[in-house]
């Protein structure tokens, strides 16, 4: 029961899921019908799927079938309507025929009689025709006359203007005319001998503005020139209207009437003669030199021959050759300044005409080609001056060479060209300039050194004095109130080398003008270059000075004086260099004077020279010394060659009083060290093997004399006993050997209040080597005597001793 019930259960399931994808399948778009029969394939009652299936189709076609029985009917009826219409189109076809056929009889007549009114209206069409066929050969053979007479006499440009319009507007209408072949056959020679004539006077126009550009560059800075002057006149007030000064008044003067019929004007070269004009006040505009009609001719014609395009490009290749030209230097320019003018001359004058071009054409040339010739010019020229500017070793070509790029810049700038990197090559010149001065004043200090006396400037009277402290910033009340006859502490170059560095800073300013820097610009470069002036070429001609191998000590003494008076002057310079530049020290990034520095090395080169001058002279005093080393006689005086050294420096010393206190003292105490190390070198060099006590006694003598010059003060500012401790190293060493005191030295040796503090044990032994050979030397006969044989061996003993310290010392 149960199972009835169950098999009962699936059969409607499964006819609830047919029914389900038979409604899937008759909504579903067929492209998509797969998956749904999978599904029925995939289950296990297809064949009652199947039948169901066919069920469906019958009710299907039983419901197709009473909708066609619906609408059968109403199609019979449109057939036999439509029947019915065609009997009537047959009926209606047969009654148009005949119609026609009645009227084509009727109308024949009148056909005939159009075909007749037909010809009479062609004949007198023709006849019309040919009249104005005859009325439009006339024209054209009156304007191919008058073409005629206009090449005969050579206007050419009215022949153009005659020409085209023969060409586009008559012979059109009559080309297909046989006469009118001769006309169009002749039309491209006439051309061709238009365009030809009119290159021919471009060619010379060319031709004669390249030789002439020198001339209208003249003019244009001379006008420049008058501007700048007009400019200093009225205090540098900005200049009033436009950068370019009557430029268009000046184009309108280049106006000429193109169509002229004139022969005359139709062959001008394009220069003017402007000799008579140069005895006028004023300069004439610099295109007032320069007729441009045949350029203006040659371009229209060959715009209205359809080749403008050629004629620029060719007027365009033949300016960059003649640019190319004239960039070009010639080899010697730099020789002389009219070298130079004339070179900017010619650029000048290249650049004016290309300018005026222009502005009074239309495309002929254009910014960009005036801007590509300036690029490349200023590239060149500026090349040009870097290589010539640099053979120049006069300042005053310089100077010259600066005042003439300056107009030429002023010049072209009004025509609107940019100059800056003119300018900034002006900057490098500037360096050049300052290497030519500086060259310059050496040569001036080199004389100005050379021809010195180096001795006190005298004076014997006010006028005098006054010359002086107007040359030199000087003041000293003391000197004031001296009587004359007096003098300056200081030499002839002081104020002469005072005021040419004063010359020095004026130069640098000149280059400085006109070049449009601030003040603090020019205030810098003055600066920099005073340095220049005095670190390098001062301070090297005072250097060679000083170094020169003839120069006294008396020179020296006056170089160290001359070299503090102008260290004090360096804040005068300062001051004069801010009020001719308005530009205070103060000023942030303002560059200071490096004189202090120039002339304190220059006076402590001058002090070393004169320490190794005295040393040297010392050493020429030494070489005089002739000791007998083995003399057994006691002196009783000093030698002589010390005595002259002792009286040479004392009168040296005396003559230091007007130098700084330390220099004196430092040379005084340098010419001691010098003279005590040297003795200590005498006394000990390897030459002298042998040596007495009677030497020994002899060499004390002299120390002791130089110890009294020592106390005796030759330089004021040492305190006591100073100057001697320079002769304590002899001093302890000799009263060692006099007295014989080695139980001392070697009993307090190495102890910092020892007697004998400053004697080297390895000195003290080689001096007792000395001595020990000759002892043994002069008794080798005697060395049996009790007393000499004592001393030999406490020779011994005293320098095994010494050699036992040196040995203790090392370890």
């Amino acid at each position: 029961m149960e199972r009835g019930k169950m098999a009962e259960a699936e059969s409607l399931e499964t006819a609830a899921e047919h029914e389900r994808i038979l409604r899937e399948i008759e909504s579903t778009d067929t492209a998509c019908i797969g998956p749904t029969l999978r599904s029925v394939y995939d289950g296990e009652e297809h064949g009652r799927f199947m039948e169901k299936l066919e069920t469906r189709i019958r009710n299907h076609d039983r419901e197709i079938e009473k909708m066609c029985n619906f609408h059968y009917q109403g199609f019979v009826d449109s057939i036999t309507e439509l029947l019915k219409v065609r009997g009537e189109a047959q009926k209606l076809k047969n009654q148009v025929t005949d119609t026609n056929r009645k009227l084509q009889h009727e109308g024949k007549e009148l056909v005939i009689a159009m075909e007749e009114l037909k010809q009479c209206r062609l004949q007198q069409r023709n006849i019309s025709a040919t009249v104005d066929k005859l009325m439009l050969c006339l024209p054209v053979l009156e304007m191919y006359s008058k073409l005629r007479d206009q090449m005969k006499t050579k206007r050419h440009y009215p022949a153009l203007k005659t020409l085209e319009h023969l060409e586009h507007t008559y012979l059109p209408q009559v080309s297909h005319y046989r006469f009118c072949k001769v006309m169009v056959d002749n039309i491209p020679k006439l051309r061709e001998e238009i365009k030809d004539v009119s290159m021919s006077d471009l060619k010379d126009f060319l031709e004669s503005i390249r030789k002439h550009s020198d001339k209208i560059g003249e003019t244009a800075m001379k006008q420049a020139q008058q501007q700048r002057n007009l400019d200093n006149i009225v205090l540098q007030q900005p200049r009033i209207g436009s950068k370019r000064k009557s430029k268009k008044d000046a184009y309108t003067i280049f106006d000429t009437e193109i169509e002229s019929t004139s022969p005359k004007s139709e062959q001008d070269s394009g220069i003017l003669d402007v000799e008579d004009e140069e005895d006028d006040e004023e300069v004439p505009g610099a295109q007032d030199l320069v007729d441009f009609s045949p350029v203006y001719r040659c371009l229209h014609i060959y715009s209205v021959l359809g080749a403008r395009e050629t004629f620029e490009n060719y007027y365009r290749k033949q300016r960059r050759k003649q640019a190319r030209l004239v960039l070009q230097p010639p080899s010697n320019m730099h020789e002389t300044l009219d070298g130079y003018r004339k070179y900017f001359n010619q650029i000048v004058g290249f650049f004016v005409v290309e300018d005026h071009i222009l502005h009074t054409t239309q495309g002929l040339v254009n910014r960009a080609y005036i801007d590509e010739l300036w690029e490349m010019a200023l590239s060149k020229t500026i090349a040009a001056l870097r290589t010539h500017s640099s053979y120049c070793s006069d300042p005053n070509l310089v100077l010259d060479l600066k005042n003439l790029i300056v107009l030429f810049a002023d010049t072209l700038q009004v025509y609107g060209f940019p100059v800056n990197q003119l300018f900034d090559m002006l900057l490098e010149i500037r360096d050049q300039y300052s290497e030519t001065l500086l060259k310059k004043w050496a040569g001036i200090f080199r004389n100005i050194l050379d021809s010195d006396n180096y001795s006190p400037i005298p004076v014997i009277s006010e006028e005098m004095y006054k010359k002086v402290v107007g040359q030199f910033p000087f003041q000293d009340t003391e000197l004031e109130k001296q009587p004359f006859p007096k003098k300056f502490p200081f030499s002839e170059f002081v104020p002469k080398v005072y005021n040419q560095i004063k010359e020095f800073i004026y130069a640098c300013l000149k280059f400085s003008e006109d070049l449009h820097l601030s003040s603090t610009e020019v205030d810098d470069m003055i600066r920099k270059s005073t340095n220049l002036l005095l670190t390098r070429t001062l301070s090297n001609s005072l250097q060679n000075v000083i170094k020169r191998k003839n120069i006294g000590l008396t020179e020296l003494v006056q170089i160290i004086i001359n070299t503090t008076h102008l260290e004090k002057s360096c804040k005068y310079l300062e001051e004069f260099i801010t009020n001719i530049t308005n530009v205070l020290p103060e000023t942030v990034h303002t560059t200071k004077l490096y004189g202090t520095t120039t002339f304190k090395d220059a006076r402590h080169a001058a002090e070393e020279e004169i320490y190794t001058n005295l040393n040297q002279k010392i050493d020429q005093f030494l070489q005089l010394a002739d000791y007998d080393w083995m003399t057994g006689d006691l002196g009783n005086k000093a030698s002589d060659y010390l005595v002259d050294l002792i009286a040479f420096l004392r009168s040296t010393f005396a003559v230091f009083t007007h130098l700084p206190g330390k220099v004196a003292q430092t040379a005084c105490m340098s010419a001691c060290k010098h003279l005590a190390t040297s003795l200590m070198q005498l006394l000990l060099e390897a030459e002298v093997r042998q040596l007495t006590l009677g030497a020994l006694q002899q060499f004390n003598l002299d120390v002791r004399e130089c110890e009294q010059f020592a106390r005796s003060g030759p330089v004021p500012g040492f305190q006591e006993d100073t100057l001697q401790l320079a002769f304590i190293d002899l001093r302890q060493l000799l009263d060692l050997f006099i007295q014989w005191d080695w139980s001392t030295y070697l009993a307090d040796y190495g102890q910092p209040n020892c007697k004998y503090l400053r004697v080297n044990p390895v000195t003290a032994l080689t001096l007792l080597e000395k001595m020990k050979d000759t002892s043994r030397k002069n008794n080798m006969f005697a060395q049996f005597r009790k007393n000499e044989r004592d001393k030999q061996k406490l020779i011994d003993t005293v320098a095994k001793q010494l050699r036992g310290l040196i040995s203790s010392h090392h370890s």
